[in-house]
Formats: structure tokens, sequence, C-alpha cells
């Protein structure tokens, strides 16, 4: 972690487990607020931003904080890459300031990697391209120990835009190190059949309710059509086959956990019907990324 946290399919399941340890200690209790820790008084993180964020940057920012961090919030827009600057002489510009830490997301997939090998300073991927996300995954797993003693043996089915989602391989990868059985269900259009090379024990399918029956958690993502150059999948008809609605829970398992990463589109992906159930740990997860961005900033700034 030395030079920061670029993946989750690098770090090895005790580094995770350290993590999402130091996630646990630093939950609030109910109506507690999230502890100050002042740890990383007089140190400096960067929020670097290229594309469009709420859940993540917000998250990322009130963690720095709680640690006693000064933090600065960059966005694509706001930065001289709107006047032609290249990625890395903005990069070589901030590291000239000398920040302590860079948390970073761009759409194209490894920039934070490539930028890693330059720069002295620890580089946080908040999301790269269409390759990973990986406190995404932390606070996702972290979100299901809330209400499992463990991973091992649960089956888990991603359901959505299996091609274009970060957060389905960082999960793909984290789960799988602890003997999860993950599920990939799509649009075959949205199913790439190389995602169940990338880790054991992957099942793909684009039968929902195959994907549904039995499962411990099922996580939702959002279609991104941003990424997609054609319509990989008719709007109108999308909800009907892969959206989750109330009449699918009884497919599950009885004590079955629905997670988003957001954000969410209602009606498309989901039903406010499920979205706003017990069963669902949707907010769960935005509380846990502020606690798990927290760990993983302190442990890359103090170790």
């Amino acid at each position: 972690m030395a030079k920061g946290l670029l993946d989750i399919e690098s770090l090895a399941r005790t580094e995770i487990e350290a993590i999402l340890k130091r996630s646990k200690e630093l939950q609030p209790r109910p109506n507690e607020s999230y502890k100050r820790l002042d740890v990383l008084r007089g140190r400096t993180v960067v929020n670097l931003f290229f594309e469009a964020s709420t859940r993540t940057r917000t998250s990322f920012e009130i963690a720095a904080k709680r640690l006693g961090a000064d933090t600065l919030s960059i966005t694509a827009a706001g930065s001289s890459v709107s006047k032609g600057e290249s990625l890395v002489d903005t990069l070589n510009t901030l590291a000239a300031m000398r920040p302590d830490a860079i948390v970073m997301r761009h759409g194209a997939s490894g920039a934070p990697h490539f930028l890693s090998r330059y720069l002295p300073i620890p580089i946080v991927n908040a999301g790269d391209g269409t390759h990973e996300h990986p406190t995404q995954a932390l606070l996702d797993a972290l979100t299901i120990l809330d209400r499992r003693p463990s991973l091992e043996g649960l089956r888990v089915a991603i359901i959505g835009d299996i091609a274009h989602s970060r957060v389905a391989r960082s999960n793909m990868y984290l789960l799988s190190k602890f003997g999860a059985r993950v599920v990939l269900c799509g649009p075959a259009s949205l199913l790439p059949r190389e995602m169940a090379l990338l880790a054991p024990g992957i099942e793909l399918t684009s039968d929902m309710e195959k994907a549904i029956r039995g499962a411990d958690v099922i996580m939702m993502l959002r279609v991104q059509l941003e990424r997609q150059h054609d319509a990989a999948f008719p709007a109108s008809e999308y909800f009907q086959f892969f959206g989750l609605r109330p009449e699918h829970m009884d497919l599950a398992g009885p004590n079955v956990i629905v997670m988003h990463p957001g954000p969410i589109n209602r009606g498309r992906e989901i039903s406010s019907e499920v979205a706003d159930s017990q069963r669902s740990a949707i907010l769960n997860q935005v509380g846990n990324g502020i606690v798990v961005r927290m760990a993983v900033l302190e442990r890359v700034l103090t170790q």
C-alpha cells in the first residue's frame, strides 16, 4: 500500500482483511457521528476527479477531514485539462505542490497505474474507466459483513451492465478471494464471456431469475449509457428483463441483501419498492464509504 491503492486484483487477502477490520473499528455507533482522529493533521489530500461523482468524491473529502487532513477538490471542468493540458502535465503540476496523496478518478482504464509509475506521491484509485473501483468493493464487502458473519460461501448475483462496470470487476476480484460464488448477469451484449476468466468460480447468465435464485446478495448496477457508443439494449425493455422488482425477492435467499453502488435509476434497474425496502442496504453502503475511505487514507499515509 506504500504507493497508494490502485486495485483489488493485486491486493492480498490479508491486506483486504486489515482494511475491513480497521473500517469496522471506525464505524460510528447508532446516533453517533463519525470519529475524528486527527492522525493526518498537517497532511494534504487532493481529490482529482475527471468524471462526475457525488458519493465517492464527497465521502473521500469527509474521510480525509475526519482524519484531520486538509483537502483540495479539483474537477476536470475546473482544471487546466479543460484548456488542453495533458493528464501527465496536470499531475506533475500537482506533484510540484507536494500534496501527500492524490485521490483520482479518470475515464481511462489504467490511468492511475500509469501515473503511479512516475509520481512519488501515493495515488488512490477512485475509479478508472471500466477497470476497477477498489474502495467501492471494500465498502460493499463491509456492508455485507455488517449483516453476515463471513463472505465465505455466499451466492452473490451482480446484475446489469457488466461490460462497462468497474464496480463489478472489483467486487468479483474481492469476493472470489474470500470464497464467495459470484454470478454475473445482464443482456448478452453487456456480458462479455471473458469475464468468467478473470477470477475463479464465476458464473455467467442472461437469465435474471436463474441469477437471483438462492442469492444471499443481489448487487444491481447502473446502465452506463455514457460509455456505450451504441445502444446495447432497448431502454423500454431493460426494466422488464433486468430490473429488480418485488416479485424477484421470493426467488432469492430468505435474508437477501439488496445493494446498488448508485446513482440509482429507479424504474430502470430497480423498483422503488425494492430500493426502499428493509432488505435494501443501499444507504448503508453510502455510510460505509466514509469509514472505508478513512481506513484506506490512514493506511496509505501512515505506513
